[in-house]
């Protein structure tokens, strides 16, 4: 292949992968919907500076990944297709830099065998057709770890420091200042390993800081000195809430990421068990970049396992470290150095099962939904609503769970002989797998979710209307219903001098008694899957 072609071939692969459906499922509430709004926002307010929601200053994240949304919205409209397709371009970045970090470290093959791994793995391929934050932070947290890496380990470059300064900056613009204590705490620990032999330089760590402080403070600086110092305060006190506190009811036991990352990143985490447990005889591949891989995976796992609010998404940095180390098993398997040992075998077949059956579970969901609320084995009143949605399944949305089955059997049998084409079946039947479970049962599981209620917003996305939601959080109603600034604060003086505004409200099914008892102008419209929709009587 001349050099060129297997770049543009990941590229074309990766855009398969990754873009077509983006817009068949609506945004989920809250955090899609949630980075969707303020988009939305800066494009009616044409305030591209300080995020919003509501109107109202939004502080708790920076506003970069807000930009790339807003340049995609002025591309495709303002939908979920493009509030989704800036992880899209992402992932394609990602593929490209596994396969050109991978080649470099060890050989092409690997880098294939890394994009194989980390597209094949359920949750890393799944936030790529997502509209959250974390894909683009996590990339440019990997890529001021891997210039780090190469100032310690290969050369001492300036160049090195000044692109691990400026990607450090690009995370802290993407999520804030975490960025920095991450990429510290690798290098503190590398720096420990290796008992400080060949530190960093006191005018490198300088201009490390400089060019990282330069890029992630522009908007921090800025605020100031516009006079809205308040942003950056609550700012800082989010991030303080969300480690000190199970900040939104977001908790969990210590252990938490380490489930998300063994049944999330299935098939990879089995894999990667293999070359972790292997530190003295497995990682002659490239030695130092294992360590390093090693040590990202541990600070982000451990920071976060001791952050109290809980997350899935919080532990998604540790895909890359996990899906290398899982690429080095794969590798090794592929030159024939390692064999898959039993246990390994049979415990990437039974959490395939567990995968399988869960997607399969749901493909049924319209067979057992009737059993399954009459039985009163589902205590919460809305999801026994939410369950006997209405929603139309075509049979299609069974292939995802019988081809990832095909794989697993075709994994066990082939896996005696032939182990390097036992995992390059698994790992391509998962990922066809994965991606047609988005495409075909994901906006299914919408409806049942949140489907009534988006229906309705979409249908007061009118001039003359309000709505808000009474006894539960959400951006939905913000973004679907099309809140305009006027509509901002639209407090009882504002709805006199309005009498042709409509007001209407949305509740849940388990607060309705409460609802109307403090609410006593609520003019009951209708129930549907588990919400209660009202209008304000005027």
């Amino acid at each position: 292949m001349k050099k060129w072609q297997p770049g543009l071939l990941i590229v074309l692969l990766a855009s398969v992968l990754f873009i077509p459906f983006l817009g068949s499922t609506h945004l989920f509430d809250w955090d899609e919907v949630n980075f969707a709004e303020a988009s939305r926002e800066m494009i009616v307010t044409h305030n591209y500076f300080i995020p919003q929601i509501n109107f109202t200053p939004f502080w708790e994240k920076p506003p970069l990944f807000f930009w790339l949304q807003v340049l995609s919205m002025k591309l495709f409209g303002i939908n979920e297709f493009a509030a989704r397709f800036p992880n899209a371009v992402c992932g394609i970045i990602t593929m490209l830099v596994l396969y050109r970090t991978g080649k470099k470290l060890v050989s092409p093959v690997f880098g294939w065998i890394w994009i194989i791994v980390y597209a094949g793995s359920l949750l890393p391929q799944f936030y790529f057709k997502s509209g959250i934050i974390d894909p683009w932070f996590n990339l440019f947290i990997f890529l001021s770890v891997s210039k780090l890496f190469l100032y310690s380990e290969v050369r001492p470059s300036i160049s090195s420091i000044l692109l691990s300064g400026l990607f450090a900056g690009l995370a802290i613009m993407t999520k804030g200042p975490v960025a920095l204590l991450i990429i510290g705490l690798c290098y503190a620990v590398h720096a420990l390993l290796n008992r400080f032999r060949n530190f960093i330089k006191f005018k490198d760590i300088l201009l490390f800081l400089l060019l990282a402080a330069s890029v992630g403070s522009i908007w921090f600086i800025a605020l100031w000195l516009k006079g809205e110092a308040y942003v950056i305060r609550d700012f800082f006190n989010y991030q303080l809430r969300l480690f000190a506190t199970e900040e939104s009811d977001h908790g969990g036991p210590f252990y938490y990421h380490f489930l998300v990352l063994l049944f999330g990143c299935f098939p990879a985490a089995v894999l990667s068990l293999l070359s972790m447990r292997k530190i003295k005889n497995g990682n002659e591949l490239s030695p130092a970049f294992h360590r390093w891989m090693l040590i990202l995976f541990w600070v982000v796992l451990i920071l976060f396992s001791i952050v109290k609010t809980k997350i899935i998404h919080y532990s998604s940095l540790c895909y890359y470290p996990l899906t290398y180390h899982a690429a080095v098993s794969f590798y090794q398997v592929y030159l024939g150095r390692w064999r898959l040992p039993a246990w390994a075998k049979w415990l990437q077949f039974g959490m395939g099962l567990l995968v399988c059956f869960a997607i399969m579970a749901i493909s049924f969901i319209d067979s057992w939904k009737v059993w399954l609320v009459q039985s009163g084995m589902v205590h919460d009143p809305f999801a026994n609503e939410s369950l006997m949605a209405n929603v139309v399944w075509t049979g299609y949305e069974k292939i995802p769970g019988f081809i990832l089955l095909a794989g697993l059997v075709a994994f066990i049998l082939l896996s005696a002989q032939h182990q390097k084409k036992a995992l390059l079946v698994l790992f391509a039947s998962s990922a066809i797998a994965i991606n047609l479970t988005i495409v075909l049962i994901t906006p299914k599981v919408e409806q049942y979710a949140q489907g009534a209620a988006i229906e309705f917003f979409k249908s007061k996305a009118t001039g003359n209307s309000i709505v808000e939601t009474i006894g539960f959080k959400s951006y939905a109603h913000l973004y679907y219903a099309r809140r305009t600034p006027a509509l901002a604060r639209a407090d009882s003086a504002f709805l006199q001098g309005h009498p042709g505004l409509q007001v209407y409200l949305v509740g849940k099914i388990q607060n309705m008694e409460k609802d109307e008892k403090e609410n006593p102008g609520l003019q009951l419209l209708y129930k549907k899957n588990g919400f209660v929709f009202y209008q304000q009587k005027r």
